[in-house]
């Protein structure tokens, strides 16, 4: 059996007993540590924000932080051994998330936002040795990346040359719904308004990601605006708000929420969260969700994200880990990686 790091026997120990001294914790861990060592693990969970300390000295106590959901370690492959009756989840929509967490704690660490920093000044180096049309050029191809990516997450089945063709040629494919040409014809329409109006959704506001939803809906048996009855989500038993007038208050604290963040970064990753979770409408959530993410980066001139190299099973694992759990360990990691595959690619 492998032993278990001293950081999750300190984190163990702490959600069974809180409010403990260094001593109290170095007696609680399995396999007993020096005080030294407790103390360095302690100082790295407070630095990961999975634990506060309290109190100063040899009075100073240690328990796990409000945002200690946000960022545990779950391995999310053994997460989902579990069937889906058999996960302890918070199956209601999580109030607090908006109004009391999110907006007191920054969702990346110094290091990821160094990384993303340093990326997003490559992305600017390279985009000013490009031409005007080779610049475009690079555009319309993540377009079309993400246009088919975000699709195929939605369970479209379009090939990405088959994409490519209908984009650029308007030819449809052979065997395929008309809906599903729609939907990737809708993507690219939403993308190419974002590109041409960059500035169109900000300040964010509900009847702006409307609009965007409106775009991504054009012609398909989906209704329009905020849903004002109850909707499912395969594969989990998290309930999303039914209330018409709790989900447009949600929405407007989102909105509040990303519109005060400073960090571009954590905007747009908020974005592609939080979207999700309330699920304002009754389809076309999560595309949407995309779009607007997007258009925070695009906006701020930052480098676009098209998912294209993201599974689309391990996509919605990492979405349903957040509604059930409110962790955001597993979407943080796709967004850090296709980020980064994004200026490597592209640009």
């Amino acid at each position: 059996m492998v032993e278990m790091s001293t950081e999750n026997q300190v984190i163990q120990f702490l959600i069974k007993n809180t409010n403990c001294t260094s001593s109290e914790v170095l007696q609680g861990v399995v396999a007993k540590k020096s005080i030294a060592t407790i103390k360095r693990t302690l100082s790295t969970l407070i630095q990961k924000r999975l634990i506060i300390s309290i109190g100063k000295g040899k009075a100073t106590r240690y328990q796990l932080s409000t945002y200690f959901e946000l960022f545990k370690k779950i391995n999310i492959e053994q997460y989902y051994e579990q069937e889906i009756d058999d996960r302890k989840i918070k199956v209601n929509f999580n109030f607090k998330l908006l109004t009391d967490i999110l907006p007191n704690v920054d969702l990346l660490s110094i290091d990821e936002i160094d990384e993303l920093n340093d990326l997003q000044s490559k992305y600017t180096l390279n985009r000013t040795e490009l031409s005007e049309n080779e610049y475009k050029n690079e555009l319309e191809r993540l377009a079309i990346d993400l246009s088919w990516k975000s699709s195929q997450i939605e369970g479209n089945t379009y090939s990405l040359l088959e994409t490519e063709r209908l984009l650029k040629e308007k030819e449809t494919a052979s065997g395929k719904s008309k809906d599903e040409a729609t939907m990737l014809l809708n993507h690219k329409d939403a993308i190419d308004f974002i590109i041409e109006n960059p500035d169109y959704l900000f300040p964010l506001t509900i009847s702006k990601i409307e609009d965007i939803h409106s775009m991504l809906t054009k012609d398909l048996a989906v209704d329009r605006n905020l849903r004002k009855r109850r909707v499912g989500i395969s594969g989990t038993n998290y309930k999303p708000l039914d209330n018409e007038h709790q989900i447009r208050e949600s929405l407007n604290d989102m909105c509040a929420l990303i519109n005060a963040k400073n960090n571009i970064f954590e905007q747009a990753f908020l974005a592609l969260l939080l979207i999700s979770y309330i699920q304002p409408f009754a389809d076309g959530n999560k595309r949407t969700a995309r779009i607007v993410s997007n258009a925070i980066l695009i906006n701020n001139l930052y480098c676009p994200i098209s998912f294209r190299t993201i599974d689309s099973v391990d996509y919605k694992k990492s979405m349903l880990l957040f509604y059930e759990q409110n962790n955001i360990m597993s979407l943080k990691k796709i967004f850090l990686e296709q980020f980064e595959f994004a200026v490597e690619t592209y640009f």
